[in-house]
């Protein structure tokens, strides 16, 4: 770089005065004095006064400037030719050249004309003028060129002067051209790699990988295109090289003159900096690539880290939400099914987080230069994964130990009941004998020694074990149990007692009298010691003592065996369970529409959604809103009164007055069989898109326990705990004012399942090419065995019909009954779905019905254009048969009356 830079102190290049140069007064042929002085030549030029001066100047002092410092230093042999010129001539060239020669001259040959009368004034006129020449070197004056080759040797001088070297201007000059672009090239060429290398210093990483990927890019690109430029330089000065020595390439007889051999020198010399140049631009290229694509893996990295830690926060804190460790077996097997939900759940983010982890060591493992933010990070997800595997274990284990206790409770629970019905069961006129004092014994030992089998020997002592995982709620419970189990001992302590007695007395006759009911005196109850597992929780247990036998679940049985009357007020109880789920109904309803659905529009969370839900929130949610807004809308301008919530609240004062809510809004209920309708969408939507993160960050944010595809069956529920609430309040409502309205009221919600129930078979409808609205209302619809006779079959087909049934699902609408056939396909592996092939149609305008077929209570016939066709159809059951061809004959009534 340093030999390129000293070019700069060079004041001219042959392409600065190429004009001059082509001019050819003076010339650097190459040739060499014996101690090896370079020689210019001064060739005979007519206008050789008329060079301008500055020109003079440029032209010597670039040819000056040709050979090596070395070669310069020796001093500089000038020959001048004026064989055909004039003595003025002579003197004019000798002036100028000694003042303006720049270099350091050795010797100046004079060629003295070659005329007499010239030559012989040139003779007198060197003697007379050369101290005004103002030369420190000798002038010597030459007739002929044979006295120059006394000097210099021929091989030394061109074929003008005598002698063999040859030389080729137009060559030279594009030989130096050549040499002074490709020196130019090789210094630029270094100043772009070292322009780059400096870019690539003081670049600053990026943050993301997206601006990383786009700077790896750009610089390959720029590295590719200096590469490229590096590629054409050497091959120029390859290229130049080659033309240098051609002479000696085509003629094995032919050397390279001085000046030509350091030109060789100098190309080779500029070559091999170029050389040194790229492999330095190598080195350190090879470095900054590295350290991109270590930046570029360290931003992948720390993306999938933030990702997989969002995934891995939401998984520990759904995991720290199951703080609950059941009050009932059934809620345990729940919590368990969820837990195991949860683990199966948290197995793909947890293998994300095990492969990053693994993905990050190998990172480290290559010498990667961010080891420092690595590592921690890494350590980070081996923790989380630990502290959740952990933590899964010991839910486990809680949840297996509350198992166990609560399974005992009942358990416990149990016995108690039975051993409470075992002592209401024993009459008491039966134990006033021996044999029945003894026999009621018998009956009691055989009963308490159950206890044992049931870890009920020592009860405080079993309950102590599970000390660790009792909650309040399970103390109170236990507690309860505990207390039944020492009273119901006691109870059977005392019958024990007493029993014994009337078994030790002696028989003797007695007068059968009425049994009158013995009045036991009041006392206080005694102070009972609670459970050290149990402590702090206070609670009465009310034995009972009825004389009236007791059911094993411990209601009481009224005698005769008839039905027991409602207790006074459940019906206010059903309206409270009512109101109060319907609240929560709603609250529910709210949150999925603002926490969920609205969500879906919020975009900073855009990014979360995957593609295949984009644009189908109404597939997902159907027309929840319009539910919502039925359930809990203002009516009216004044604001008055919500809808269907605030009507149920209104009837607890008057419970007669629900069934008229129901009834009022018959229409509007209809709502839940749109929604039924596009649940399959919904539900295999779900399946595609249900473990996206943006769910888990809605459902974090709301702080739900369950997913949102549990929320999504409320509606579905609702629909079926309002006909279940009524039916018990039209139990408990018998022979009442408003039992008509009840019955009417909750023939209204089974009719508005059955609707929604056969509009699902509906849509499952496939092959039909008419439009299923247009048949009009859907009455009916399920599974049968068909056979058909036609008059116009074959003889085979019509027999093999006879034998063989047809499994069709029908579906009969006040204007067409359809004959379908069931089809179950499995979906991404979940339960079958079912879908329903079209087969064949008959309009009900034009079928007639036979409501009895011999030899089988269960079938019927229908058939067609005056039994041409007919299709034998039966039943699974008699009931199933009548209310068929009731709703058919209803069909047909109603369109011979219309």
């Amino acid at each position: 770089t340093d030999e390129i830079m000293q070019q700069e102190i060079r004041p001219l290049v042959a392409v600065d005065i190429i004009e001059q140069l082509h001019r050819q007064f003076a010339i650097l042929s190459g040739g060499r004095g014996k101690d090896g002085a370079p020689i210019i030549t001064f060739p005979e030029f007519a206008g050789f006064s008329d060079i301008p001066d500055e020109d003079f100047l440029n032209v010597v002092t670039y040819l000056t400037s040709i050979p090596s410092l070395e070669a310069a230093s020796i001093g500089f042999i000038i020959i001048i030719d004026r064989r055909r010129d004039k003595w003025s001539a002579v003197k004019a060239s000798l002036t100028r050249i000694a003042g303006a020669f720049p270099g350091n001259l050795q010797l100046v040959f004079v060629l003295r004309p070659s005329r007499f009368i010239q030559r012989a004034i040139a003779d007198i006129g060197i003697k007379l003028y050369r101290d005004d020449f103002k030369m420190k070197v000798p002038i010597i004056m030459l007739n002929s060129v044979s006295d120059l080759h006394g000097y210099i040797d021929k091989s030394q001088l061109t074929r003008e002067l005598g002698g063999t070297l040859e030389y080729g201007h137009s060559q030279w000059i594009h030989h130096r051209t050549a040499i002074e672009n490709f020196a130019m090239t090789v210094k630029t060429t270094a100043q772009m790699l070292q322009t780059f290398g400096t870019d690539l210093a003081e670049t600053e990483l990026p943050n993301d990988v997206q601006c990383t990927e786009e700077l790896l890019s750009a610089h390959t690109d720029h590295h590719s295109k200096l590469k490229d430029e590096l590629k054409l330089a050497v091959k120029q000065g390859a290229t130049l090289l080659t033309c240098i020595r051609e002479p000696v390439t085509r003629s094995a007889n032919s050397k390279l003159s001085p000046d030509e051999l350091e030109n060789v020198a100098t190309v080779e010399r500029l070559l091999a900096q170029l050389d040194e140049t790229e492999k330095a631009f190598d080195q350190f290229w090879t470095k900054h690539h590295l350290k991109l694509e270590q930046c570029l893996q360290l931003r992948h990295f720390e993306h999938d880290f933030r990702e997989v830690k969002l995934m891995l926060d939401n998984l520990m804190e759904t995991q720290a939400g199951f703080a609950d460790i059941g009050d009932s077996v059934t809620r345990v097997e729940h919590l368990l099914k969820e837990q195991k939900h949860l683990e199966e759940k948290g197995q793909e983010p947890l293998e994300k987080a095990q492969s990053l982890a693994v993905h990050g060591e190998q990172l480290i493992q290559n010498n990667h230069y961010a080891v420092d933010s690595i590592r921690p990070k890494c350590v980070e997800l081996r923790r989380i994964c630990d502290d959740f595997t952990n933590e899964t274990k010991k839910k486990y284990d809680i949840l297996g130990k509350s198992l166990e206790l609560h399974k005992q409770l009942d358990k416990a629970s149990q016995w108690c009941e039975a051993g409470i019905y075992l002592l209401a069961s024993q009459a008491v006129d039966k134990c006033q004998s021996q044999e029945g004092a003894e026999t009621a014994l018998v009956e009691i030992e055989k009963f308490l020694v159950t206890a044992k089998e049931h870890q009920l020997s020592n009860p405080k002592e079993f309950y102590n074990q599970f000390d660790m995982i009792l909650t309040p709620e399970i103390k109170a419970n236990a507690q309860r149990i505990v207390q039944k189990l020492e009273d119901v001992q006691e109870m059977f302590d005392k019958r024990q007692v007493s029993l014994k007695k009337l078994a030790a007395k002696q028989t003797r006759p007695v007068q059968p009298v009425a049994p009158h009911p013995e009045s036991s005196p009041k006392r206080a109850s005694p102070k009972i010691t609670r459970p050290a597992a149990v402590d702090n929780i206070s609670f009465q247990f009310r034995a009972r003592r009825e004389t009236q036998p007791t059911h094993p679940r411990g209601c009481a049985l009224p005698l005769g065996g008839q039905d027991a009357p409602a207790p006074a007020g459940l019906g206010v109880h059903i309206i409270n369970e009512l109101i109060e789920t319907e609240r929560v109904y709603v609250e529910e309803l709210q949150s999925i529409i603002e926490g969920y659905a609205s969500e879906m529009d919020n975009p900073n969370l855009l990014h979360l959604i995957p593609s295949a839900l984009q644009n189908k929130k109404e597939i997902l949610f159907g027309n929840l809103p319009e539910i919502y807004e039925f359930h809990n809308r203002h009516v009216g301008t004044g604001g008055c009164s919500v809808i269907f919530l605030k009507e149920i609240e209104n009837c607890i004062e008057n419970p007669e007055l629900l069934a008229r809510c129901f009834l009022k809004r018959k229409e509007d209920l209809q709502i839940y069989e749109k929604y039924c309708q596009n649940k399959p969408r919904s539900e295999a939507l779900w399946r595609q898109c249900g473990d996206s993160i943006f769910f888990q960050e809605c459902q974090r944010k709301l702080d739900h326990k369950l997913s949102l595809d549990a929320y999504l069956l409320k509606p579905v529920q609702r629909i079926t705990k309002y006909q279940l609430l009524l039916k018990e309040m039209l139990k408990c409502s018998k022979n009442s004012e408003g039992t008509a309205e009840l019955e009417e009221a909750l023939a209204t919600m089974l009719d508005i399942i059955k609707s929604v129930n056969d509009s699902m078979h509906q849509i499952a409808i496939t092959g039909y090419e008419g439009d299923v609205s247009e048949l009009g209302k859907l009455l009916m619809q399920g599974s049968f065995n068909v056979w058909t006779d036609h008059k116009k079959g074959h003889n085979k087909v019509k027999d093999l019909a006879r034998f063989k049934p047809m499994q069709r699902h029908l579906f009969l609408y006040t204007k067409m009954l359809l004959f379908c056939k069931k089809r179950e396909e499995n979906t991404d592996g979940h339960e079958k779905t079912a879908s329903y092939s079209f087969k064949n149609s008959l309009k009900m305008s034009t079928v007639g019905i036979t409501e009895n077929v011999k030899g089988d209570n269960k079938k019927f016939e229908i058939w067609y254009n005056g039994r041409e066709e007919v299709y034998i159809i039966q039943a699974s059951s008699v009931e199933l048969k009548n209310t068929w061809i009731s709703e058919i004959r209803k069909v047909l009534t109603g369109q011979l009356e219309a």
